[in-house]
């Protein structure tokens, strides 16, 4: 019988969309064709290649409203915003499109006279991508598009959530004449993951979500001896010293703790502040986080969007009466924001200060419109509770001190540490997290690398 998967939208309630689940025999099919389509695809030639990807950037960007309207519905980003990642998608491709020469060029090594000798990057093999719901353009693009560069095949497995972001892209690329098995989408169920990658046809998995599941796929490829990349769980975040611009800085901050209603694996979750110009940059902040309008996602008034689902608001909801409990100060008032209603999606922004890391809301991952604010005495204790965390995704420091604030990003914990933004990915640089914020990198120069294995040629010339 054929499992039906069902995309329930967070803006009213409604199915947006059923997708039937792939079978065992159609993964199957899906993963030999992908293995058949290799060998043709990474004898093409680069320019080729690149030449199709940028075909099919361009008619993915080509139906930009459609997509956006869709993305709106299956997730809940508000409609004015929903446009912006089909424009950073392309960005991001066209980049990794640019570089790819060099990227993928052979190492050369130095000369020695009757030999010549190199090193080539060869392609893994199949490509699996799983990619989330809350960033569905952003996240598999940066793996997308290097994997195919560098002579793979590509297989995308997208959120139950957002799973017609999965079809709009291989669609594109469809458009743009990929060939047949090079580039396809499977809508599966978890047990069909599972066995998928126990299945032997995978060379490489490239993994974005929570870190229990980003667990689960290191023990199924445990013994397997492929790659695998994860960009898991976050708790960013971001320290307010003395001398920073505070007008900048909590226009900044607070963008970066609410934007995408707070979904954001880099978006600010705790905010460590100076004692100096403590009062002054709470007030600004409370402030400024009253103005959002939440309501529907396809408003085009609407600033602040509800959340993916019921169940993930009740879960933020819970950090925070926890918190209060325990003795934090609430600054914004939920009967202020009418659509807030409990057993829903739609969830009022929050502030709170007098926290500490005995409470949940500032140790444990959030993922929803809410930020903590600490008072610090010093960059030494700001550093010491920005690095008090499991996870290591992104840092920021705003100050004008820029010398100092580089002293500092080289004592936290992070993969990427920012000075005077947040929030932010940045295509030419790595993207990379420590701790339980996973392990590999994507994007920039070194993103190719783990689509990629290195073949030496040591060649000795007899006269």
């Amino acid at each position: 019988m054929t499992e039906i998967q069902k995309t329930i939208s967070p803006i009213d309630g409604s199915v947006y969309a059923e997708r039937a689940l792939a079978s065992r025999e159609q993964i199957d099919a899906a993963f030999a064709m992908a293995k058949q389509a290799q060998a043709g695809w990474c004898s093409t030639p680069l320019e080729e290649r690149k030449a199709l990807c940028s075909r099919a950037v361009e008619a993915f960007v080509a139906n930009k409203a459609v997509i956006a309207e869709e993305l709106c519905w299956q997730m809940g980003r508000p409609i004015r915003y929903a446009a912006n990642e089909v424009r950073s998608f392309a960005d991001r491709a066209r980049y990794m499109i640019s570089i790819a020469d060099d990227a993928l060029a052979p190492v050369q090594t130095s000369d020695k006279p009757g030999f010549i000798r190199y090193i080539k990057r060869e392609p893994v093999g199949t490509v699996l991508v799983i990619a989330p719901w809350n960033y569905p353009l952003h996240t598999p693009i940066n793996s997308i598009i290097p994997a195919l560069l560098a002579g793979n095949t590509v297989i995308l497995k997208h959120s139950a959530q957002t799973p017609l972001c999965a079809e709009r892209i291989v669609e594109a690329f469809e458009q743009a004449g990929v060939p047949e098995g090079v580039f396809q989408y499977l809508h599966m169920s978890h047990a069909g993951v599972e066995d998928a990658i126990q299945s032997g046809q995978i060379d490489f998995i490239a993994f974005t979500g929570s870190v229990a599941v980003g667990a689960r796929i290191e023990q199924l490829a445990a013994g397997r001896f492929i790659g695998v990349g994860l960009e898991l769980g976050g708790k960013d975040p971001s320290y307010i010293r003395a001398d920073a611009d505070l007008d900048y800085a909590v226009e900044n901050t607070v963008d970066g703790a609410f934007f995408n209603s707070g979904q954001s694996c880099c978006g600010i979750e705790r905010i460590y502040v100076h004692t100096s110009v403590y009062e002054p940059y709470v007030e600004q902040f409370v402030d400024l986080v009253r103005q959002y309008r939440l309501g529907r996602s396809d408003d085009p008034e609407t600033t602040l969007g509800p959340l993916v689902n019921a169940r993930a608001a009740a879960f933020v909801r819970d950090q925070v009466n926890q918190a209060v409990a325990q003795g934090a100060v609430a600054h914004v008032d939920p009967s202020n924001f009418p659509l807030d209603r409990v057993d829903t999606p739609y969830m009022a922004p929050q502030v709170l200060t007098e926290v500490n890391h005995g409470m949940r809301v500032m140790t444990e991952e959030t993922f929803g419109p809410v930020v903590g604010i600490m008072k610090v005495d010093s960059d030494a204790q700001a550093v010491a509770l920005m690095n008090d965390s499991v996870y290591g995704l992104t840092a920021s420091v705003f100050t004008r001190d820029i010398e100092t604030a580089v002293t500092l990003g080289r004592q936290i914990e992070t993969g990427t540490f920012f000075v005077n933004r947040c929030d932010y990915l940045d295509p030419e640089l790595a993207w990379t997290g420590v701790k339980n914020t996973g392990r590999g990198c994507t994007l920039s120069k070194l993103g190719f690398n783990a689509f990629t294995r290195p073949k030496s040629f040591h060649i000795k010339i007899v006269s």
